[in-house]
């Protein structure tokens, strides 16, 4: 048998966003390996095996992964959205990094729609111009270093997408997001909470900083921050491709 290895992306929630080439991947799969939330997503068929596991192993997942594929598997790893967007793309290389044995695995990166872009269409166009995305959980990089990257964003005046604005575990934080974006831009600056993007429950609200408060966010949300030149036409938002 001759094996491969496939991380794909899910896209944010409706099936009809996943792509025909992440279709194709996961019909022709024999082992299916993810995030539970993520793995529940993929239809049970007879040949296929599915491995969930909890949300902070992705270096064991990807070995696991990789373990499978060179004994002749054929593997996907799913993730939401993008899977080289705070996703798992990225730990499969890492952990790939200290295998040189299996350096010659076939193996692909399959692109998905990601929460910020569809939250952004269904905005309208906020990141029109040139825009950033930042994942605000310290879970991975010291809260210092998001607090840099902020204000540095702010600075330069990219529209900024936030992931993971707020959890039960952090609340605070995303208040101090806030802050530094009213001091950095200013209380008239736009600001779009994306809630379950694509799904039935999504629900999307502008307001400006002034009148944005943490409780508009949690980990099902995505944040989107226009540019100073963001504005508002009829229902949608957007950021004119025109530097002003």
């Amino acid at each position: 048998m001759t094996g491969w290895l496939a991380v794909a992306g899910l896209g944010p929630g409706d099936e009809n966003m996943v792509t025909p080439e992440v279709r194709a991947a996961l019909a022709d799969a024999t082992d299916v390996i993810g995030y539970f939330p993520y793995v529940a997503r993929v239809a049970p068929r007879p040949g296929l095996s599915l491995h969930g596991s909890d949300n902070r192993v992705e270096i064991d997942r990807a070995g696991h992964a990789l373990r499978l594929a060179s004994e002749g598997a054929r593997v996907v790893i799913v993730s939401s959205g993008d899977p080289g967007v705070f996703a798992m793309a990225s730990a499969l290389f890492e952990a790939l990094e200290k295998r040189p044995d299996l350096h010659h695995l076939d193996i692909r990166i399959l692109p998905g729609i990601t929460a910020m872009l569809a939250a952004a269409a269904h905005t309208g166009a906020p990141l029109g111009h040139d825009f950033c995305a930042i994942n605000l959980s310290d879970n991975l990089k010291p809260w210092p270093l998001v607090e840099k990257r902020l204000r540095l964003a702010a600075q330069a005046d990219f529209a900024m997408g936030f992931y993971n604005p707020r959890s039960a575990s952090r609340p605070h934080q995303f208040t101090r997001t806030l802050e530094i974006l009213r001091e950095e831009c200013g209380p008239d600056r736009l600001i779009t909470f994306a809630r379950a993007v694509s799904t039935p429950d999504e629900r999307i609200q502008t307001v400006t900083l002034a009148e944005a408060t943490p409780e508009m966010a949690d980990m099902r949300t995505v944040v989107l921050v226009g540019n100073s030149a963001t504005r508002r036409v009829g229902r949608f938002v957007y950021t004119p491709r025109s530097a002003e």
